[in-house]
């Protein structure tokens, strides 16, 4: 009985140090990480985007898309992520309605480029994924900022991601 505790014990003193060992080199917290000086992505929200505007930025996006024969859905949203204007081409996957409108109201609520978020969770960072169920973190969608303040975003699905980020970018490039 002595010598079945004894072995009991030394097999817990043996956990408890593999426990210890796997503590010390697992990755610091993100409260361990430094503290930015600055706001990041701190963008200040201005007068929501117009249905014209949409439209018009809407119309750059599909050139480009037509341009590069790609077959992409287009969303437009406000700065609170919701939608003013969407167009979808002929012959887009449907997936890619939901896909565009949810990359548009991540761009516009987190005040960011989607591919941030897919840039934090590729580095080690998966639980960006869990800070919002209606988060998109792949490329694809824009903040639109015009005189400085946030407007709306633009989201738009279709391609691969890079494809998609490449058509959102010609129409946010509208407003410069």
């Amino acid at each position: 009985m002595a010598r079945a505790s004894l072995g009991f014990v030394i097999g817990l003193t043996m956990i408890a140090g593999c426990g210890a060992a796997f503590a010390q080199a697992s990755t610091p917290l993100p409260s361990q990480a430094p503290v930015p000086e600055q706001m990041p992505f701190n963008i200040p929200i201005g007068r929501s985007i117009d249905l014209a505007k949409a439209k018009e930025l809407a119309g750059a996006a599909e050139t480009e898309a037509a341009k590069r024969h790609w077959k992409m859905a287009i969303s437009i949203v406000d700065p609170s992520g919701e939608l003013v204007y969407f167009e979808k081409m002929d012959d887009t996957q449907f997936a890619s309605i939901q896909i565009a409108q949810a990359k548009a109201r991540t761009a516009a609520r987190f005040r960011r480029p989607t591919s941030a978020f897919y840039d934090a969770i590729e580095t080690g960072h998966p639980s960006i994924a869990v800070i919002d169920p209606t988060l998109v973190g792949i490329p694809g969608g824009l903040p639109l900022v015009e005189n400085g303040k946030l407007i709306g975003g633009i989201g738009c699905s279709g391609g691969a991601s890079v494809q998609d980020a490449v058509i959102c970018k010609a129409g946010a490039d509208k407003l410069q």
